[in-house]
């Protein structure tokens, strides 16, 4: 009886050791993928964020008038850091599944999976973002400085309409790319353009004839001519 189970206990405390001997590999190699993993992550996004402020983002984030309004919300961002922070972990979570899948442990994998495929949303979100930046305040400028060139007033008006249009769409389109409230958002959506469209038409019909008559006495001028 006693020999019985002196040789159980010795067969569970060889399997015992056995699964560690054969889990240790693993867990070496998984340990490996996210310390590299790390630092390359780490070094990407810092490299990221150093290119961003060389080609000068965070002035056209300032220009935008986000700063501002972050620090009377008495947030402090710096935008050049925060997408490189992204990018980051990103490459941090890609490697994590890595090592994950190395461990076999599937369910976790699947789990970071569903994650990572999710990420492009967000790399897309992130493009918006900073795109919408830089268009921002070069095309309100140039919308207002053609407004002034027909001398018809109202440039500032319009170069304000044109940059908080832009964002409206920008945040819009950044909502739709994360699946963020979707169907409230293409409501909002379809509402914005609508409205859009039917100021625009109020603007030409009731303030604009004046303007669209002086173009079409020009033109007439010029075909006489």
């Amino acid at each position: 009886m006693v020999l019985d189970w002196w040789e159980i206990t010795k067969d569970s405390l060889q399997d015992l050791v056995g699964g560690v001997l054969n889990f240790l590999p693993n867990l070496g190699g998984a340990l490996l993928v996210l310390i590299v993993g790390w630092f390359i992550s780490v070094g990407i996004g810092k490299l990221v964020a150093e290119v961003l402020k060389r080609v000068k983002f965070n002035q056209l984030f300032e220009k935008g008038g986000w700063k501002e309004a972050l620090s009377k919300a008495e947030l402090k961002v710096d935008p050049s850091g925060f997408v490189g922070g992204i990018i980051k972990w990103v490459l941090v979570i890609v490697f994590l599944m890595a090592a994950v899948e190395i461990l076999g442990f599937e369910q976790f994998a699947e789990f970071l999976k569903s994650v990572v495929l999710w990420l492009p949303n967000v790399v897309v979100a992130v493009a918006i973002f900073i795109v919408a930046v830089i268009i921002a305040d070069y095309l309100a400028k140039l919308m207002r400085a053609w407004v002034e060139g027909m001398k018809v007033g109202y440039g500032h008006f319009v170069e304000v309409i044109v940059k908080w249009a832009i964002w409206i769409f920008a945040i819009l389109a950044i909502l739709l790319q994360l699946g963020i409230a979707t169907e409230l958002t293409e409501t909002l959506f379809q509402g914005i353009v609508a409205f859009a469209v039917i100021a625009g038409g109020l603007a030409f019909g009731l303030g604009g004839k004046d303007v669209a008559a002086e173009i079409l006495q020009d033109l007439h001028r010029k075909l006489k001519q």
